[in-house]
């Protein structure tokens, strides 16, 4: 495998959707912005889902009519079905992330279905979507476990995954969306993953609820991840998960991986100095903490 691991920055979607007051449409493009600016590879810019269910989603369409697209950036947003993939081409998305669960339970009460039924729905909008040659993402959540079934089935997970590959998903996220996993689980579900799908077209997303996510995240480099899923000052979280606290900081992602010789071409000082930006502008403790270490450094 490559020294270098490509960040997804999930902060100005998965990081700001479940924030309670309005954010405006401006400083969301501003966020996107820093990030690419910070040489981030991959900025999650918003998602095209029903403004009833997503409200701080709403003006997806105004952010991406005014960022400032770098050509050294992708910039995908989720979808959740045909209307949203419809809204997404017409605001000239080159890139779009689907989304599904590895829990039953989890899957009615997030989309009103089984597993089966939302892979099938989201067959025909991947479809359009690779014919429109697009990259397609799928999101996995509840991988590692489920705040309503518990411990979840890896081989189930492995089903899913190698159906979003047979669909023409090129690349798939494995989310611990509670944040209950640990590092020997998280080895495990990587290794037994990869025997369906290729490493290199896997991803992991982990929520730090029990302070477990850096290390799951070594677990997985071990097992020949090059992918990783992270959000700018720790934004976000899951509203299932008792105590959660968020996605697992970039800061402190990219803080490792430089650490441990891997490059990742984000520039980490001004990471930083944008997650300290946001972190003030949602007047919000910045939960990553080699951010906070590297601005009260300077």
């Amino acid at each position: 495998m490559n020294d270098f691991v490509t960040i997804v920055e999930v902060g100005p979607r998965d990081g700001l959707q479940n924030e309670k007051a309005e954010i405006s449409t401006p400083v969301k493009i501003e966020l996107i912005e820093r990030l690419a600016n910070c040489g981030m590879p991959v900025v999650e810019a918003g998602s095209f889902v029903s403004p009833g269910w997503v409200p701080q989603m709403a003006d997806t369409e105004a952010v991406m009519a005014g960022l400032k697209l770098l050509p050294t950036t992708r910039y995908p947003v989720l979808v959740p079905n045909m209307t949203g993939f419809e809204r997404a081409l017409e605001a000239g998305v080159k890139e779009i992330a689907v989304f599904t669960a590895a829990s039953e339970s989890f899957s009615q009460r997030n989309t009103n279905c089984s597993i089966a039924d939302s892979i099938k729905r989201l067959g025909p909008v991947i479809n359009m979507a690779v014919n429109s040659g697009m990259n397609v993402r799928a999101y996995v959540s509840c991988v590692l476990g489920c705040p309503y079934e518990g411990s979840i089935d890896i081989d189930s997970v492995s089903v899913i995954c190698n159906d979003f590959l047979e669909l023409g998903c090129n690349e798939i996220s494995l989310g611990d969306t509670i944040g209950i996993g640990t590092p020997a689980a998280a080895n495990a579900l990587i290794r037994a993953v990869s025997s369906e799908v290729p490493v290199d077209q896997l991803a992991v997303h982990f929520h730090d609820t029990y302070g477990q996510a850096l290390a799951n995240i070594l677990a997985c480099l071990d097992a020949g991840i090059r992918i990783v899923d992270s959000s700018v000052a720790g934004l976000g979280g899951c509203p299932y998960a008792n105590g959660a606290t968020g996605n697992v900081a970039t800061e402190d992602v990219v803080y490792m991986l430089h650490g441990l010789g891997l490059t990742t071409g984000v520039d980490l000082p001004d990471l930083a100095d944008t997650g300290d930006w946001i972190s003030k502008q949602l007047q919000r403790p910045n939960n990553s903490r080699a951010g906070l270490a590297l601005n009260l450094k300077r």
